[in-house]
């Protein structure tokens, strides 16, 4: 570290300049980066759907347009205009599957009709993923009084409203943020320069994901406001460890050097505990995961360098208007709130230890949602919408079975065995609508292509089961069964209950090994850093357990809780949050280093890091709820970043109140499985 301290400082013009055009490349390759919002995307392709997908060119209707007050004449004039629409690929309506030319609506069949027109026509479009964003927003300018409803109006919502709420929330966060760390610091420079190390990190990470193609959606949003919570700590800890040695009177340049060398291997062990905690993330094999954790662990990296090269060159640059703009220090003294809580902290530790292993339970208990089923919060006005369209037609949803075509006698008794399925309220295919007896050859191609396509027979299944859930999950479960009957491993099965059932099948399995490697890793850097058998476990304990807590919380609450979320946050909280208990138990060890008594050490050890830990601990606790609170029309990023707000202020708890207690009563074990009494060396 010494040639590398000496090397930054010699050449920080350089580094400047290189700097500047790194950002200006990232910039323009930033918007090459494909934003993807379909997460059946990332399932592994092993799963039925994807299969599906691998084999099918046809896809499934997804987005319904209600039109209330439109007669059937004016329905079918609107159906010709929406067939002509540039991005609408395909659209169903009652013409499709009825004749209404002959047959006068009174005596239609009811159910039919009842899917189909109420007071207004209901159709069914397939919009492309590239332009549903476009399409979406025409429709919208078409027909200001109609309902949508569907995915396709989802994923233009992400992309149309959500996205640009992201957008903003660096608005409000780093102004907050440079609030708390000018109370934090003693140079009203300071806060700017910070940011600007943390924000040249955040450019080039979005800009060096052009390597990856493309991200999803979520990592997009939460990327970098969580980049910045996690690692603005870095950049606050070096600069406060080059002011001590100015104070000391070193120069600019020589205290920078020791500031680099001191506190190397603290920020390393940091930012690798992070790093290690996102990359758990790879091993789902839902590659949302990797798709976030490489996404997130890159962007760790790249704030430990920024901080390590590109703070301490422009701060030397700088270090004129830093003398300039001192202040006097706003952080009080923690040295009374330290002997508090070592002397009457007991109490509360005992109860939130003993509460640990409850809240496992708990949290093992959750309700989860594992689809797009909490895409949005219950008041969003797309939610409402679709609200409207479900009172008016009732909750049924569309699925899409396709058999190999050939056999139409084979395709009756599929039909017939399909309808015996509970939940399945009909059936409609080529042999249903037009007939068995009547070959497709004869027929217009338009209709004959409603139940014939790509070599294989349509089956379109209208359901009243929700989207998931155990109801819709044994539905799909015994629909693909019973294509299996007559049509062994060679029926495909599409829609939102289908995709959100593989999304628990895989993403379940995922847990334990993402919890196990994130916990084993983060251990080994732990334990390589304190030579310590004990403390690695001590911290995880403390760590995990503020998790446990976090995410039992939906499950007193009666709530949800998106299992995505509930996953990726888990590997986040443990992985950010565990560089404040490294802090406090490197200050502890350090007074006992200086002979102090364990409660006297643990009183020392809060005075001095309480001062550090606030005001990033402040930082992230303000990202998390300021997702939560701006990004209200998604409904997994808003409780995600309620979780994350909230597991950070647990986390701070955990390592404030409980584990100094933790510290002294175990400073025996301590010393006794820790190489070399690492403290005699303080």
């Amino acid at each position: 570290m010494k040639r590398i301290s000496e090397a930054v400082i010699r050449h920080r013009r350089l580094i400047v300049l290189l700097t500047l055009l790194l950002c200006v490349v990232s910039v323009f390759a930033a918007q090459t980066v494909k934003v993807n919002y379909d997460l059946s995307v990332y399932l592994p392709r092993e799963a039925p759907t994807v299969k599906a997908l691998d084999q099918i060119k046809t896809s499934l209707p997804n987005l319904q347009l209600y039109l209330p007050g439109l007669s059937i004449q004016e329905a079918l004039r609107e159906k010709e205009r929406l067939a002509a629409l540039p991005g609408v690929e395909d659209i169903l309506w009652l013409d499709d599957v009825t004749d209404l030319r002959d047959t006068p609506l009174d005596m239609q069949d009811e159910d039919m009709l009842s899917q189909f027109y109420h007071d207004g026509p209901l159709f069914q479009l397939t919009i492309p993923e590239a332009q549903q964003s476009r399409t979406v927003l025409t429709l919208r300018e078409m027909y200001p009084d109609g309902y949508l409803k569907g995915t396709a109006a989802d994923n233009a919502q992400q992309i149309n409203v959500t996205m640009g709420q992201v957008a903003s929330i660096m608005y409000y966060v780093v102004p907050l943020c440079l609030i708390i760390l000018t109370l934090a610091t003693r140079h009203w420079l300071e806060p700017v320069l910070f940011l600007l190390a943390i924000g040249v990190a955040i450019l080039i990470n979005e800009g060096t994901n052009i390597f990856l193609g493309s991200i999803s959606f979520i990592t997009r949003a939460c990327s970098a406001i969580l980049q910045l919570a996690v690692s603005i700590d870095y950049a606050v800890f070096l600069l406060h460890r080059f002011s001590e040695f100015r104070d000391q009177g070193n120069t600019p340049v020589e205290a920078m050097k020791m500031a680099m060398r001191k506190a190397s291997s603290a920020i390393a062990a940091s930012a690798m505990t992070t790093v290690f905690g996102f990359l758990a993330l790879l091993l789902m094999n839902f590659s949302l995961g990797r798709d976030m954790g490489i996404v997130l662990a890159k962007g760790v990296l790249l704030s430990y360098l920024s901080v390590m090269i590109v703070l301490p060159a422009i701060a030397i640059s700088c270090v004129k208007w830093i003398d300039k703009s001192r202040h006097r220090s706003f952080i009080p003294s923690f040295g009374r709130f330290g002997k508090a809580v070592v002397r009457f902290g007991a109490p509360l530790a005992i109860v939130m230890l003993l509460a640990l292993p409850l809240a496992f339970m708990m949290q093992q208990q959750n309700t989860f949602v594992y689809g797009t089923g909490g895409m949005h919060s219950p008041d969003s006005p797309l939610r409402l919408e679709a609200r409207r369209i479900e009172d008016r037609f009732g909750g049924e949803r569309m699925m899409l079975l396709m058999v190999p075509e050939g056999d139409r006698a084979q395709e009756v008794r599929l039909g017939r065995a399909l309808r015996e399925v509970p939940g399945i309220l009909s059936v409609m295919s080529y042999v249903d609508t037009v007939g068995a007896e009547i070959p497709p050859q004869v027929l217009d191609a338009q209709i004959a292509e409603q139940f014939y396509a790509d070599g294989y027979a349509r089956f379109i299944l209208t359901t009243d089961r929700p989207d998931e859930g155990p109801d819709a999950f044994d539905m799909v479960e015994q629909v693909r069964e019973t294509a299996s009957l007559y049509y062994p491993q060679s029926g495909h099965l599409l829609g939102e209950a289908p995709v959100n059932l593989d999304l628990k099948t895989f993403i379940s399995a995922d847990n334990l090994k993402v919890l196990l490697a994130g916990i084993i890793s983060i251990g080994m850097v732990l334990l390589l850093s304190f030579k310590s058998l004990s403390i690695p476990i001590i911290l995880l304990v403390i760590i995990e357990g503020s998790i446990w807590l976090n995410m039992a919380s939906p499950y007193v609450m009666g709530t949800t809780l998106n299992y995505i979320g509930y996953q990726i946050v888990s590997s986040v909280q443990l992985g950010a949050t565990v560089d404040y208990g490294i802090l406090l138990t490197q200050r502890y060890l350090e007074g006992r280093g200086r002979q102090l008594a364990p409660k006297a050490a643990a009183a020392w050890a809060l005075e001095v890091s309480t001062g550090s830990i606030l005001p990033p601990a402040l930082i992230f606790t303000l990202a998390g709820y300021a997702l939560g609170i701006l990004v209200r029309e998604n409904g997994i990023i808003s409780e995600m970043g309620v979780i994350i707000g909230r597991g950070t202020v647990l986390s701070v708890v955990m390592v404030l109140l409980v584990l100094p207690k933790v510290l002294v009563w175990c400073d025996g074990l301590i010393r006794k499985t820790t190489l070399k009494n690492r403290e005699a060396k303080g």
